[in-house]
This record gives structure tokens, C-alpha cells and sequence, in this order.
């Protein structure tokens, strides 16, 4: 068996310190055979989809790839842009920013890449460009504030499954979760409050999660209680009482009962109960994306306003909005720092000692 290497590695390469932000990912195109392509590696994930392989393999190739494909690319084709998907610009955006507020503070030791847990860029791709860099130490952050092993776990079986097929292997640091961080907190207050200010509150703000089957919860997942600690946080720096929030999670599929209350259910109730204004906002999504902008800005606005509802807004995610950089970069940093108070590897004597054992040396 044979093991990645460096092309052309020196002995002499300065180490780098790498930080690499990742999310769900997204098809290279809005077409049904590129939506095929996506959703087959996506769905085929033993961590989102926990059903018997062999059942599985005959529902996801027998059921679903002949019929969701067609439906999804015809949404996606809905909230398509020049770039591609909104999600990979907006993490083209996020790493862009984060790479030049943390160069500007620790010089181009530092190298900022992203990738995707699906499709293009995917993670093991971009963890050669890395590597080829002289990345040495480290840190992935995907950009799922709160865990579940659906989403943050999966990322970790990804890199641990490219780790297992290189010579060297760099320091690594897994942020798993970030859904109580003060700055992420204090960002998503801001946000909220900038919108506020532009737009005026309405009778309701409702914070919307993507939804896990519940048997996930009960199997341990933390998933459910950091969604709403991350609420709860939220609402108290928002200085809102019970009555004027809710936590509801959204994008639920297949038969099972899912985390509740439902996003959906929740929109089509409101204006019975007298709310008949509501803005909505999606914690759990770093970047906007197909559910935010089209189920959630789009979809579910439909079920209020036919249920009553008179104001309906969706409030944007954070993307690459300043508060949002500065938070991460906050989270970021003191993993950094405390790489770079280490000692270096010495590249000059591990250059005479390769050229001592025989090894070209340029």
C-alpha cells in the first residue's frame, strides 16, 4: 500500500499552521445528473442516513436518485448565481475574509483554505493543496455551530478517512461545536439587531434549526439541547421573553418522527394564535443556502401568509458579514497562538540529516 506524499518536498519547507473551514456542500451544477451525483455521496453517509445498508442502497438507488434528483436541481435552479450555489460563494466569502483578518495579525505562515463534506471542493483535495503548502499544524472548523454527528461528526470521519492515507501526518485540532461561544452569541445579536433597526421587529422572532430524526437524540446526540441553549443565549442577549421567540427545526424527510416542534407546523399555526407577524432566522446555518433561501424565505413563507399570516421576513444568515469574521477569527485564535508559541521544527538540521541518510535535499 502506498501512502500520499509531497511532490518535490524539501526537508527545508518552513512549517505552516492551517486552518480549514468546511460545510455541507453543493452540487457543480443545477442539473438533474449533477443533483444525482451530490445527492448519492451525500445520502450515502452512514452518519445522516442510520438505516441497514442493504435497505438503504435499495430505497437511495431504487427510489430516490430516479426521482429527487429532477426536483432538487429545479429548485437549486431557482437561488442560482453567477458563482455557482449560495453556499459556496458565501464560504468562497467566509474564507476569503478570515484568511485576511488572520494573515494581517500572523503573516502568511498561515494558510486558510475550505472545502466542502460533499461535492466540490472536497476535503480530501483540499488537504493535498495543504499539505503542498507545508501545512504541519491543523485546525478544522466546520462551520456547523452546534454538533451532531450528522454534520460535525461526519466532517471529522472524512479527514480522519484521508489522514489514514498519508506519510505525514499534520497536528490536528477539531473544533466539534461552537454553539455557546460569546463572540457567535454577540454576532448573531448584532445581526439581528442591524435588521431591527432597518426593518422594525415584528410580534414573533423564530429561530429555526435543521431538523434530526429523534432517535438520534436519544441515542445521545447532543444536537437538539445545543440548539436550544444557543436560542436561550440568544434571546437573553436580545432581551426577549418566552412570549417573543420560538426554537422550531425544519427539513425533515422520510416517515419518522423528527426533532419537534416543526418549523412548517409552527408557520401554519401562528395566525390562529393570534402572531401575524414573524421574522425567522436560522442559527444552525453559518451561510445561506437551498433551505434558507428556498424553503425557509420562500416555501414557508407560503404556509403563513395562506394560514393568515400578514408579515412574514426571513432574516439573512451571517455569511460573511463582518461580526461573523471577527467571531470566528475569536475562535480561531488562540489554537494559533498557542502553535506559535511552540517551537518550529528546526528545517536546517532535518535538511543535513535527510542529506545524511541519503535523501535529494533542494
Amino acid at each position: 500500500m502506498g501512502f500520499k506524499g509531497v511532490e518535490n518536498f524539501s526537508h527545508r519547507q518552513a512549517d505552516k499552521l492551517g486552518v480549514l473551514i468546511t460545510n455541507l456542500g453543493t452540487p457543480d451544477e443545477p442539473t438533474p445528473s449533477a443533483l444525482r451525483r451530490y445527492l448519492k455521496e451525500f445520502l450515502s453517509d452512514p452518519r445522516v442516513v442510520e438505516v441497514p445498508r442493504p435497505l438503504w442502497w435499495l430505497i437511495l438507488n431504487g427510489v430516490i436518485l430516479n426521482i429527487r434528483p429532477r426536483r432538487s436541481a429545479a429548485a437549486y435552479r431557482k437561488v442560482w448565481t453567477e458563482r455557482g450555489s449560495p453556499l459556496l460563494l458565501h464560504t468562497q466569502d467566509q474564507c476569503a475574509a478570515l484568511r485576511e483578518q488572520l494573515q494581517q495579525i500572523h503573516g502568511d505562515r498561515v494558510v486558510v483554505e475550505f472545502a466542502m463534506r460533499y461535492g466540490n471542493p472536497s476535503i480530501s483535495s483540499v488537504l493535498d493543496k495543504m499539505q503542498q503548502q507545508g501545512v504541519t499544524r491543523l485546525l478544522v472548523l466546520p462551520l456547523y455551530p452546534q454538533y451532531s454527528g450528522s454534520t460535525s461528526g461526519s466532517t471529522f470521519d472524512a479527514v480522519a478517512a484521508d489522514f489514514m492515507q498519508r506519510r505525514w501526518l499534520p497536528d490536528l485540532t477539531f473544533i466539534s461545536h461552537y454553539h455557546d461561544f460569546p463572540p457567535y452569541i454577540e454576532a448573531m445579536a448584532k445581526h439581528i439587531e442591524a435588521y431591527w433597526a432597518d426593518k422594525g421587529r415584528a410580534d414573533l422572532l423564530l429561530l429555526s434549526y435543521h431538523g434530526i430524526p429523534k432517535r438520534y437524540l436519544l441515542n445521545g446526540d447532543p444536537y437538539h439541547c445545543e440548539c436550544f441553549k444557543t436560542s436561550r443565549l440568544l434571546a437573553e442577549r436580545l432581551g426577549l421573553d418566552a412570549s417573543q421567540y420560538r426554537t422550531t427545526f425544519q427539513s425533515r424527510f422520510g416517515r419518522e418522527e423528527w426533532l419537534k416542534p416543526y418549523t412548517d407546523m409552527t408557520l401554519k399555526a401562528l395566525p390562529g394564535e393570534g402572531i401575524t407577524s414573524v421574522q425567522v432566522f436560522c442559527p444552525g446555518f453559518s451561510a445561506d443556502c437551498l433551505e434558507t433561501l428556498e424553503e425557509i424565505e420562500e416555501e414557508n413563507r407560503e404556509y403563513f401568509e395562506h394560514a393568515g399570516g400578514q408579515r412574514y421576513e426571513y432574516i439573512p444568515a451571517l455569511n460573511a458579514e463582518p461580526v461573523h469574521i471577527d467571531a470566528l477569527a475569536e475562535l480561531i485564535r488562540p489554537h494559533l497562538e498557542h502553535w506559535l508559541s511552540s517551537p518550529a521544527r528546526d528545517t536546517e538540521q532535518a535538511a543535513v540529516l535527510a542529506n545524511a541518510a541519503g535523501a535529494p535535499v533542494n
